[in-house]
């Protein structure tokens, strides 16, 4: 293979001189099966979150061998390393462990440039013990304990490489080997000039606030990780927020960030931006020993396709975020305070949306499986759609904070079994103080009943609905309803009504 790169690409430079392009081209697709590098070979001005892309000849499957390696072209060292005879992750539930724990104290969020090139992905961030599992495993967003990843994803004729995170620098330049067997029928790519590129000279200046991601690679940021990467922890105040504009494309990349604030990510189009990932909790599940995200403070769940981690002020627009996975699959979790998002759609299954902390949802569409909205809140719904096959929503806000407040919004029922919301003792522990209130909303294929299971330990929730009708406007006959479900009056109830109508009421913010 070495030979006929090598051949190719004297070829192409000889064919040039003469101007004979179509034929070198001809010849070069004769030799190889690979029909185009991205980048190209011998490109300049790579973002260095680039992912690696080969279009083949012939339909693409990914091999169980070999090695993909990065070298620094100036100095022969190897930068980066994948090796393919590891399997991506998990693909059963780990065993339940009755001994593991909340963490015992708050889980920190400390500050720090933990990365791939300076830290053993592994590495425990909390009190857990190291996980010996042999799965392949990156640092994303600063999260040394990593997760597990797939180093090749192929559609059709289309193989995208990614590499680990973080391990490209600025102003350099650098060449890829493959193994023959990492792709099936392909021989591979060898020697320094083969496939080789160089990237940009520097990052976007330190002073600049708005940030421009790109898939095809002509944005600041070929991803939305490498964006967030690049903007600092905890930025002061709104007069230094950083504008990130998404532009269309399609982003399949597990994007996990934390400690960001004044951050707005800003798509395209809601339609024409697509981020998603093939996460769940079995592919990338919490630590055995450490229970997870029920409680504030505990270790980060890694399940997620796109996660927000301890991160406040931060404004979404425009975008579709979705978890290619069932089960326990986020399509987004947001932990933190007063983040806003508006005509965002949330793709998900099982808990397709987990908001801890205040969030407002303006005209967003969220689609679940079942327990379609968890979280601790308050959540405040302006207009918004949501579809669900099971429960609409499992609320465990405490005391603390309200619940989740829909104001116009519409709940579809894809099944007999979408009910509003649902409060069962979880291993004899339930949610007293969750709170669901509906205002104004159109109702369709929802249970009589209303609510599933409000068990024994929930009896003192706040549930309640005020003028919910159908698709057509006819009021919804509640008559039927859970009786800890509250029909509020129009005139008797309408400071209560205005209250829950206020946002700044609901949110404090």
């Amino acid at each position: 293979m070495e030979k006929k790169l090598y051949l190719c690409s004297m070829k192409t430079r000889l064919f040039l001189t003469a101007g004979i392009i179509l034929l070198s081209l001809t010849i070069c697709q004769a030799q190889n099966s690979v029909m185009r590098l991205m980048p190209e070979n011998g490109a300049v001005d790579v973002n260095i979150d680039t992912h690696l892309v080969l279009m083949m000849a012939e339909e693409a499957t990914v091999g169980r061998q070999g090695y993909i390696s990065v070298y620094d072209r100036s100095t022969g060292r190897l930068v980066d390393r994948l090796d393919l005879s590891i399997p991506p992750g998990p693909t059963e539930g780990q065993p339940r462990n009755p001994t593991a724990q909340y963490t015992p104290v708050p889980y920190t969020y400390r500050s720090q440039q933990i990365t791939n090139r300076n830290t053993k992905a592994g590495t425990p961030s909390g009190v857990n013990v190291w996980d010996e599992s042999r799965y392949q495993l990156d640092i994303i967003g600063g999260f040394s304990d990593g997760f597990h990843f797939y180093p090749i994803i192929t559609k059709g004729r289309q193989v995208t490489i990614y590499l680990h995170h973080n391990m490209l620098e600025y102003g350099h330049e650098y060449y890829i080997t493959i193994d023959r067997g990492v792709i099936s029928g392909f021989d591979g790519i060898k020697g320094k000039r083969g496939w080789t590129f160089k990237t940009k000279e520097k990052g976007p200046d330190a002073s600049e606030r708005r940030l421009t991601v790109s898939a095809d690679g002509t944005g600041d940021f070929s991803t939305v990780q490498g964006a967030m990467d690049f903007i600092p922890d905890s930025v002061a105040s709104e007069q230094d927020r950083y504008h990130v504009l998404v532009k269309n494309g399609d982003y399949e990349e597990l994007v996990y960030f934390r400690n960001k604030r004044f951050v707005t990510i800003e798509g395209e189009s809601r339609e024409g931006v697509l981020i998603h990932y093939r996460n769940n909790e079995v592919f990338n599940p919490h630590p055995a020993d450490i229970k997870t995200n029920e409680v504030k403070g505990t270790f980060p769940s890694r399940r997620a396709a796109f996660a927000a981690d301890n991160c406040s002020d931060l404004i979404f627009r425009n975008l579709t975020l979705k978890t290619d996975c069932k089960g326990q699959a986020e399509g987004l979790l947001v932990n933190g305070e007063r983040n806003y998002f508006e005509n965002v759609h949330v793709i998900g299954d099982g808990d397709a949306l987990q908001a801890n902390g205040s969030c407002y949802w303006q005209n967003c569409v969220i689609n679940g499986g079942g327990d379609t909205i968890l979280g601790r809140g308050p959540s405040f719904f302006n207009h918004c759609t949501i579809t669900s096959y099971g429960a609409f929503m499992w609320i465990r806000n405490t005391s603390e904070n309200h619940g989740n407040v829909f104001v116009s919004c519409h709940l579809k029922g894809l099944s007999e079994y979408a009910e509003i919301g649902r409060l069962p003792d979880n291993k004899g522990k339930n949610y007293p103080h969750a709170e669901c209130v509906l205002l104004n909303c159109t109702l369709e294929n929802i249970p009589a009943s209303g609510w599933g299971a409000v068990d024994e330990g929930a009896q003192t929730a706040t549930l309640m609905e005020f003028n919910s009708h159908d698709t057509e406007g006819r009021p919804i006959d509640t008559s039927k309803r859970h009786p800890l479900m509250r029909q509020l009056d129009p005139i008797q109830d309408a400071a209560l009504i205005g209250q829950y109508s206020d946002s700044k009421w609901v949110l404090g913010w």
